[in-house]
């Protein structure tokens, strides 16, 4: 199964969304490759070059040098049905098919904030960071960055120097650390209850286009997007329009006028784009956080699973008969078959509904 998991995110020009049409439609993800020629062609946006491609398999091999090099390498691969995607992510339609993770920290944690800014990070910034980090401690909250130069790289040691989990989210394959300076911020990050993530293969290069892409997933997977310094354009603000984008919260701590690093975080909150923030009490208080209720919430997710208002939709369709099709729920629903297929996994996993032959569900009652 994961040679085809991989395999299905080398095909040339299919890209994330359209691979989860293609095994929605298809019914899994080895179905696609063991599907006939002319019922691909039948899948909306499927054209000729993608399915001659899939047809041919050429992908499958270089699926297997990568499974060789996760095996040596201790690095876990995360199909995007998988329990272990990180789960906020599963969620945002173009969240990529495949990620590679290597580290000790649990990604699902129930607090994750992503700390992003520019990489000529100023001593103002720095302590910010630090402040913020030392402040997150009572919330036990998971820090993501993406392991650059400034900021992102003092936001993750500030995260260890704190014994809170952090991921850096690399541009590039597990074979490679960049910057090479980072080389022993990422070593400790992997040994120290944190980690690294990448949707990118071994062998795949820091090139420049990379990283405005892996900005997604630090947005997509936290609760919130902190910016910290930025001048007006740059990565930190292309992650907070991402990130906003996802319906997360994004806020920025202020700086002085006139400075360049203080201009992209100032008109995001001029421009009601983010919250403005002192401290790590400021980020609770927007993201409703509790520390007196915090054992409460966990004990009650505990018996009770926590549903998101798609989920609870989902249910109610299936209490209205005793199995559904996925079909008829996707049309119920009116939701893209990708994002049904995904949200009954989930279901499945919370132990609410069980999969039947035919692709078909009930709800356990």
């Amino acid at each position: 199964m994961l040679l085809y998991q991989i395999g299905i995110g080398l095909i040339p020009g299919i890209g994330d969304v359209r691979a989860k049409k293609l095994i929605a439609y298809c019914g899994g993800v080895e179905a696609v490759f063991k599907e006939t020629k002319k019922a691909l062609l039948k899948i909306p946006g499927i054209g000729q070059a993608i399915v001659n491609e899939i047809i041919s398999q050429k992908v499958i091999a270089r699926a297997e040098q990568e499974i060789n090099f996760i095996e040596q390498e201790g690095v876990k691969a995360l199909f995007y049905l998988d329990e272990a995607y990180p789960r906020k992510l599963k969620y945002c339609d173009d969240g990529p098919v495949m990620l590679y993770y290597k580290g000790q920290a649990e990604i699902n944690q129930p607090r994750i904030i992503s700390i992003v800014g520019t990489r000529s990070a100023t001593e103002y910034g720095k302590n910010m960071c630090k402040t913020l980090a030392a402040g997150l401690v009572p919330y036990n909250a998971m820090i993501v960055s993406g392991l650059a130069y400034g900021i992102d790289t003092v936001a993750h040691k500030a995260a260890l120097d704190n014994k809170l989990s952090t991921i850096g989210v690399l541009g590039h394959g597990l074979d490679n650390i960049y910057p090479a300076e980072n080389r022993g911020l990422a070593e400790k990050m992997v040994q120290q209850a944190g980690g690294l993530l990448t949707e990118f293969m071994s062998g795949t290069k820091p090139d420049r286009e990379n990283f405005p892409q892996r900005n997604r997933i630090i947005a997509g997977m936290s609760d919130a997007v902190i910016v910290v310094e930025a001048a007006e354009r740059g990565g930190a603000l292309i992650t907070a329009e991402i990130a906003l984008s996802y319906n997360r919260d994004v806020m920025a701590v202020p700086g002085n006028l006139g400075r360049k690093y203080s201009t992209g975080c100032n008109k995001l909150i001029k421009l009601n784009k983010a919250a403005l923030i002192e401290s790590a009490a400021d980020v609770a208080y927007c993201l409703g956080w509790e520390l007196n209720e915090a054992k409460k919430e966990n004990r009650q997710q505990q018996i009770f699973p926590v549903l998101t208002e798609q989920e609870e939709m989902l249910v109610n369709i299936l209490k209205e008969a005793d199995t559904i099709a996925i079909d008829d729920i996707t049309y119920k629903s009116k939701l893209p078959v990708s994002k049904t297929a995904a949200l009954l996994l989930e279901l499945e996993f919370k132990g609410l509904i069980s999969a039947l032959p035919g692709k078909r569900y009930r709800l356990i009652r």
